[in-house]
């Protein structure tokens, strides 16, 4: 094997022991590559001309370790669905290894079902291939679809079973890339512990990896809280803005970084509710699509405590000051949101009344049955031609007409031209997202069939969100009557 093909530089390995375990992935019997993100491996200075599809599909299962890799399991704690867990870790999962990409940043190689660690808590540290590919499928639709994200390397089959509650499944590996798997949880972890000297030396590793300019503030470590607060603020926004539903806002699903982890029972919605959970696990709806914003403040108030003693010498003004900061989430959020749906409607410029504007026609499309996705999608349609593809997706025409009117007695205020409008909205508003029975249909051919035609078409299409396909109508449209109530798992 030609192992010049990694340059590893590992600063998590080399900087912060006693933040992990070091593990090499499981052997496993027969691996074969499912699906490699060539187009990702060249950003980040892999040559795989120089690599095999069996020597390939070894590495990113994690049975071959290759030269310069420190295969290693990092422990985080969480608050999961609202109970703290003080020790979690990476159960089926480890950091490969660093690269610097042909950008000069920073990534992580990390695989997901490689086998058990010692934080591994009873499971078997493996992961079914349904939930590797869904996680394929939904990190790079989100990469298309312009959000932070962690984005899938590859997709590798492990040659045997995993056991789950359905049955014997085949197994799997995804390799995925980000810019760091540091999370929230990471530093719960160690302060929960007491151990403050480890939380400030994470914090000084995360300043220097994610955030250099900090070190030069009069307080970094607030300076960290609040350049996390934007990031996760941003981040939402975009969520909201796509009708994205994560399912399980941990606190260890939260990165530093403020990129997208961990898809897990996550989905798209279709039609409109803002109560709209997938997760089979979220019995109370903690984390539905309307709870994304106040959940992700949350999750922020829970790094905030972790950093407290590094902000202030005293408590009181620590709190004091941290509080402020984490209060301010809502307005920097609310903002970005704004902003994003002012898009999604045509609108260059701002005025007063643009949020009831915005409110007005989401109030209008709840309980109509109203797809999420088609409807921001016809709106520059709408102004090329008539707003009946509109009307027809309401039952209550009142509403719907009344909020027409508002919105081109708005338009009729707004300088920019008919054919800058029609391309701006069409930038935003996608035609293809991860339609759920798309979705479980291309899975349930893999998983049953070793049929893998439906993933790469569906894969093909999402690569594409905002620019119409010949032939693609299926895609561009709800679930049928007959598909049941949608459910997801934390399959991986």
């Amino acid at each position: 094997m030609n192992n010049s093909v990694f340059k590893f530089d590992n600063s998590y390995a080399d900087e912060l022991p006693g933040f992990y375990e070091p593990f090499p992935g499981e052997k496993f019997p027969s691996t074969q590559l499912i699906k490699i993100n060539r187009e990702l491996a060249a950003e980040i200075g892999l040559d795989l001309t120089q690599l095999n599809d069996d020597e390939i599909a070894q590495i990113f299962s994690g049975s071959e370790t290759p030269e310069g890799a420190k295969p290693l399991a990092q422990v985080y704690a969480g608050h999961q669905f609202g109970g703290f867990s003080p020790q979690l870790g990476d159960g089926r999962a480890l950091l490969l290894g660093e690269i610097i990409d042909i950008y000069g940043a920073r990534r992580d190689i990390h695989l997901k079902g490689s086998g058990r660690t010692s934080y591994s808590r009873g499971g078997d540290g493996k992961a079914a291939l349904a939930p590797v590919l869904r996680e394929y499928i939904m990190g790079e639709a989100m990469f298309a679809l312009k959000v932070p994200t962690t984005r899938a390397l590859a997709a590798v089959t492990t040659g045997e079973k995993v056991m789950r509650e359905s049955g014997m499944l085949p197994g799997a590996v995804l390799a995925r890339v980000a810019s760091s798997h540091i999370r929230v949880g990471t530093f719960q972890y160690f302060a929960a512990r007491q151990e403050l000297e480890k939380v400030k030396q994470l914090a000084d590793y995360t300043i220097k990896r994610h955030f250099p300019q900090l070190s030069e503030g009069k307080n970094p470590y607030l300076g960290l809280l609040c350049a996390v607060r934007d990031r996760q603020a941003l981040l939402i926004a975009q969520w909201m803005h796509l009708g994205f539903i994560h399912g399980v806002m941990n606190t260890d699903n939260m990165t530093i970084c403020g990129e997208t982890i961990d898809y897990g029972p996550c989905a798209f919605m279709d039609e409109y509710d803002p109560l709209t959970v997938f997760s089979s696990i979220d019995t109370q709806g903690r984390y539905a699509y309307s709870n994304q914003p106040p959940i992700a403040q949350w999750n922020l108030s829970r790094f905030a405590e972790a950093l407290l003693p590094l902000i202030h010498e005293d408590t009181d003004e620590a709190v004091r000051l941290a509080t402020e900061e984490i209060n301010a989430f809502t307005a920097i959020y609310q903002q970005h949101w704004l902003d994003g749906m002012c898009k999604k409607l045509g609108l260059s410029t701002k005025e007063e009344n643009d949020l009831a504007l915005v409110n007005e026609i989401l109030q209008a499309m709840e309980g109509q049955d109203v797809d999420f996705t088609q409807f921001f999608r016809a709106l520059s349609s709408a102004l090329e031609t008539n707003t009946n593809n509109i009307q027809d997706m309401f039952d209550d025409l009142e509403k719907i007409n009344q909020w027409l009117t508002h919105w081109k007695e708005r338009l009729s205020r707004d300088p920019m031209t008919l054919e800058k409008r029609i391309i701006s909205m069409n930038q935003v508003n996608p035609i293809y997202i991860p339609r759920n029975h798309k979705v479980e249909e291309a899975l349930r051919a893999a998983e049953t069939e070793n049929d893998y035609t439906l993933f790469e078409k569906l894969m093909t299409v999402l690569a594409s969100p905002f620019e119409e396909g010949e032939g693609l109508d299926a895609y561009a449209v709800p679930a049928p009557s007959d598909f049941p109530p949608y459910r997801t798992f934390c399959g991986t």
